[in-house]
């Protein structure tokens, strides 16, 4: 049975919601510098050095879309879990690694 949009607004949300938490937390503990904003489809943090990693949501086709400086990822919601469409990793280790690679910052969710 397909998603329907609300389905997927909820699931996504979720995603900005754990990520953005983990960053304050992170920001809290560590006394980092990193800019978070999460304007409806999109949440954009923004390191020390101007780098950005920005995620947003897809509508049409149900996917969160993630872009560091190391390059651009798709995600789809696939058996409960949200999946790059390359190389089936999954999006939250993911975004834990890109923000630990880009940004020095070390999150926990």
């Amino acid at each position: 049975m397909a998603m329907t949009d609300s389905e997927y607004h909820q699931l996504a949300d979720k995603m900005f919601d754990l990520i953005e938490t983990a960053v304050e937390h992170a920001i809290d503990n560590d006394d980092a510098d990193v800019d978070v904003d999460n304007s409806g489809n999109v949440l954009q943090l923004e390191f020390p050095d101007g780098s950005k990693i920005v995620i947003n949501k897809q509508e049409p086709l149900h996917e969160l879309w993630v872009a560091t400086r190391f390059g651009g990822y798709h995600f789809g919601y696939v058996e409960g879990k949200w999946l790059d469409g390359r190389n089936g990793g999954e999006f939250l280790p993911f975004v834990q690694q890109a923000i630990a690679k880009q940004g020095g910052l070390q999150l926990q969710f």
